[in-house]
């Protein structure tokens, strides 16, 4: 921008609107057909896929030959992942046997190069796509073998090409997904990427058409394919994989000899295990910015294999392989081809974007009205109080305990009435010990017949809080009918406004259930993944267990689907509002219906370190509206942690502090008035900034942008932005960079290549820009501060003053934070609505607003107004532009005088106080 010259700052108003409805299918299929096979011996370290030929083989001796074996250590595939294999053994498999000085990392059988697999017959069209058989002659050491498998291959669009392995000859379960985002005709000239087969040994090569780049080659290792064991390698196009979640890992995912499992499980996040959620997905980023994405849709159990190749390899013991790979070609291109296949994420109601308070103790009203109370006096913003299982009867769900809790109904309505919302916890095990007649959740579920049946087909009855309970199936739309009941029944007495799913494993304490389960090959399967527990019961129902679409060990990870999407269903109904759950375990395509918290997670700094990448992660598996417990859950926080932790928190998606009942307490206002201090200013930081992230919930809800979005989704050419995961953004414009080290008063943060402006620092006044290159910087981070910096080129919407509600919040004055450009450019927008109203977005009920500031004269803008209604009675009541390079001579508001501004010559930012109405065009003019 020239001296001399205007600079604008202008409004668009537009409601254009699109349709976007998912409807949820769920599809009935047979379950798996399978024969008893006796119980895993106890003296088998991992699985009973082959054994030892010393013991148990007679046939001859298939031996690779000459030069087969001849690999570097890190390109071998594992050939005894099952069990230890003496060399004759191995062989034995018709594999290769070279033992390394170390125990742990090459495995020491591996499959020779071209080891004998299916053949691959022609492809030939089908209206779908194409498809081809593949036999195999030759039989390899697994139990229950198909002698032929299916291979379908299709392309929804030029970016994702899509093939199943299936066994033609039975029925065996497949995860049916909904009717996702509608995808154009296939056009294989536009298509990003070109496919090869190897008919013998069958294996099959993805490259990217652009630069004939290798995303997969499954010709490394063979494809197996037995009743309850399926397998796939690959070699992968880099070592930078992101994924594969729910881990206790790094944005980065190691990829020496690693294993990991996707089992939902009631586990605190810790490294080495399979936590609450499976996510068969993952990213890789390729040279020059480029990235691709493959997703394995399978819900059985299923463990990874990553090594240094690099390459992966994929375990899952029973279903399909039903196989998308996503081409991009950018990172953020990946994720809305994926979640074309999976569905976009809901748009969240606005009040669930404020503060939430919890505490497994509050065990009265009195406790929980005091808690709130304390955080209005001490002037906390706190949008939703909760309560944990303290509120429930004999911890039976659907219940409210008479003496404790006997003013429930009445406590929620003195919260609505402030403002203010309120959940509690709902549990998916309902109680089946109270005489018959006393609980009508279970009475009404025998009637209905809305329970898991065991192997026998009677009720299963677990142990979780209340003691023995039974578990609905989700899958059943009786069960759904019979949910949205109890739910309607309780809301009617007491008006919760959403609800928390918790222990949806399913998580039991006992072991498959109170009788056991029966000895079968769903119970002891020949191949059991890296668990925790080492059985696939360990810690929730028996796999044999029946439920309406086929048997638990099928259906398994996909409960807390199924729960959240019946609880969202339910509250959509009786509320007729937008529904809010928060569910613990998920499974692809959650992020429809419920947002999600990362669990147990532990008061450490690690845990809070931890927390960062494990929000990224669930932003690419489409959960936008995720978080972990701020200040930890379990374990006693310090004041420095939990001052650090609610100001990252303050930066997290959802941001709720949930303690448990032996800890100390960690609500805001029992510490000193420093910390306190801090931990406000950080909050009404957040509060400010929810118009903006509430436009960023649209943008994902429309278009799968992410949310809280790792550096390398936004600058994918920057090889400094690959591995980042403690600092990230909020969309494209906003860096958060917080603390997460004790006694640290300043650390290192990247700032990739360009101008960023600190959005504030410790005296509330903007500080020096930093201009880089690409670099890591210190910063000054004393304990009131989080370094947050706002990008060059973008305007950030805020509604600014203290408000202890999202609906005071919403009431205050707009403020415009402009960052302009080296060019003297900015631009940023605003979704606008009532905030909680169904569909709003579908049906054109709402208001979306373009600002953009430029130089007048070398651009002209026009500026149609369109649906405003949302808007009357807000002005917007200033405005601060970074990057003003001397003073204004004079400032315009739609052409009159403002005498309301200043500028500050050391920052560059000017300042201008306004009082505009947001529901007409404005302009807003400086002349320097």
């Amino acid at each position: 921008m020239g001296h001399g010259s205007n600079l604008t700052a202008a409004v668009l108003v537009s409601a254009l609107a699109a349709c976007w409805f998912i409807s949820l299918l769920w599809a009935h299929q047979a379950p798996l057909v399978r024969s008893d096979c006796a119980k895993r011996n106890a003296t088998e370290a991992h699985g009973r896929l082959g054994g030892d030929a010393a013991e148990t083989s007679s046939e001859e001796t298939r031996r690779p030959r000459d030069g087969a074996c001849a690999m570097a250590p890190e390109s071998r595939f594992d050939c005894a992942r099952d069990r230890l294999l003496s060399q004759r053994g191995c062989e034995d498999r018709g594999c290769c046997y070279a033992p390394l000085p170390h125990s742990a990392g090459p495995p020491w059988c591996f499959y020779p190069t071209l080891y004998p697999g299916y053949r691959m017959g022609p492809l030939t069209p089908t209206a779908r796509g194409q498809e081809a058989t593949l036999t195999r002659a030759t039989p390899s050491h697994l139990p229950r073998e198909m002698s032929t498998v299916h291979l379908e291959v299709t392309g929804g669009t030029a970016g994702c090409l899509h093939l199943t392995f299936k066994d033609p000859s039975s029925q065996r379960y497949e995860v049916k997904l909904p009717a996702a985002v509608p995808q154009g005709e296939d056009d294989a000239q536009d298509a990003l990427y070109s496919t090869e087969y190897q008919s013998d040994p069958f294996g099959f090569i993805v490259r990217r058409r652009s630069n004939g780049r290798v995303i997969m080659n499954t010709t490394v290792a063979p494809l197996l394919f037995a009743d309850q064991y399926l397998q796939l390698s690959t070699a992968l196009a880099s070592s930078l994989v992101s994924g594969l979640g729910e881990h206790y890992t790094s944005l980065l995912l190691d990829l020496n000899w690693t294993s990991l499992t996707l089992w939902n499980r009631n586990m605190a996040p810790h490294a080495d295990a399979n936590l609450y959620g499976s996510h068969p997905f993952y990213m890789v980023q390729e040279e020059d910015g480029l990235a691709h994405g493959v997703f394995l849709l399978n819900s059985n159990a299923i463990e990874v294999m990553l090594q240094p190749t690099p390459a992966l390899t994929w375990v899952a013991i029973g279903g399909i392989l039903d196989l998308y790979v996503f081409l991009g070609p950018d990172p953020q291109s990946v994720i809305r081809q994926y979640l074309q296949v999976i569905g976009y994420p809901m748009m969240p109601p606005y009040w669930s974007l404020g503060f939430h308070l919890c505490r497994w103790g509050y065990t009265t009203t009195l406790t929980t009205r005091h808690v709130a109370q304390r955080m209005h006096n001490a002037t906390f913003p706190l949008d939703v109080q909760w309560n944990d299982l303290d509120y429930a009867n004999k911890d039976r769900v659907f219940t409210f305990d008479p003496w404790r809790f006997g003013d429930l109904p009445e406590m929620v309505e003195d919260f609505h009435e402030r403002g203010m919302k309120y959940i509690l916890i709902l549990d998916p095990g309902i109680s089946s010990s109270s005489p018959p007649g006393t609980y009508s959740p279970f009475d009404e579920g025998l009637k209905r017949d809305v329970f898991i049946k065991n192997a026998t087909g009677h009720i299963l009855i677990g142990k979780v809080w209340p003691g023995q309970t039974a578990f609905p199936d989700f899958t059943n739309p009786e069960t759904r009918r019979w949910w949205e009941d109890c739910i309607r029944d309780f809301h009617s007495k007491v008006p919760v406004d959403g609800l928390w799913i918790d222990m949806n494993e399913p998580a039991s304490f006992v072991q498959g259930s109170a009788e056991g389960c029966p000895a079968s090959d769903l119970e002891n399967p020949p191949y059991t993944p890296k668990v925790v527990g080492g059985q696939l019961s360990s810690g929730t129902l028996c796999m044999s267990a029946q439920q309406k679409l086929s048997t638990h060990y099928d259906l398994h990870n996909m409960y807390g689907l199924t729960e959240a999407y019946a609880t969202h269903s339910a509250l959509m109904n009786i509320r007729g509002q937008r529904p809010f759950v928060l569910s613990r375990s998920s499974f692809p395509g959650i992020g429809r219906f419920s947002g999600v918290w990362t669990g147990d997670v532990g008061s450490d700094w690690e845990q809070l370190r931890y927390s960062i990448p494990a929000v990224l992660q669930f932003g690419l598996f489409g959960v936008p509206l995720v978080g972990a417990d701020v200040c930890g859950f379990g374990g006693n926080t310090t004041e420095e942690l939990c001052v650090r932790w609610m100001q990252l928190g303050a930066f997290y998606p959802f941001m709720r502090n949930h303690n448990d009942k032996p800890n100390a307490p960690q609500e805001p206002y029992v510490f000193g008035q420093k910390a306190q201090a801090a931990m406000r200013s950080a909050l009404n930081l957040r509060y400010s900034l929810l118009p903006f992230l509430y436009t960023l919930f649209h943008h994902a809800h429309t278009s799968a942008a992410t949310v809280a979005r790792p550096l390398f989704m936004e600058f994918p050419t920057d090889d400094n932005c690959q591995a980042v995961d403690r600092q990230f953004l909020w969309g494209s414009s906003l860096l958060i960079s917080p603390v997460l080290e004790q006694g640290a008063v300043e650390l290192a943060a990247y700032l990739p290549s360009g101008t960023w402006y600190s959005l504030h620092n410790v005296s509330q006044t903007p500080m020096h820009p930093f201009y880089s290159k690409g670099r890591y910087s210190l910063l000054p981070a004393p304990l009131d501060t989080i370094n947050v910096h706002v990008r060059e080129g973008h305007i950030i919407p805020q509604q600014v003053g203290p408000a202890l509600t999202t609906v005071a919040s919403r009431r205050k004055p707009f403020f415009l934070t402009v960052a302009l450009s080296a060019g003297g450019w900015a631009w940023g927008d605003l979704f606008w609505d009532d905030g909680d109203k169904l569909h709003t977005f579908e049906t054109g009920h709402y208001c979306y607003v373009t600002f953009t500031a430029g130089q007048v004269g070398k651009r002209r803008v026009t500026f149609p107004l369109g649906m405003n209604w949302a808007l009357d009675g807000l002005v917007l009541g200033g405005l601060q532009v970074f990057g003003v390079p001397s003073p204004p001579r004079y400032v315009l508001a739609n052409g009159d005088k403002v005498k309301d501004f200043t500028y500050r010559s050391d920052t560059k930012v000017s300042s201008v106080g306004l009082a505009l109405p947001m529901s007409e065009v404005f302009s807003v003019q400086w002349a320097l």
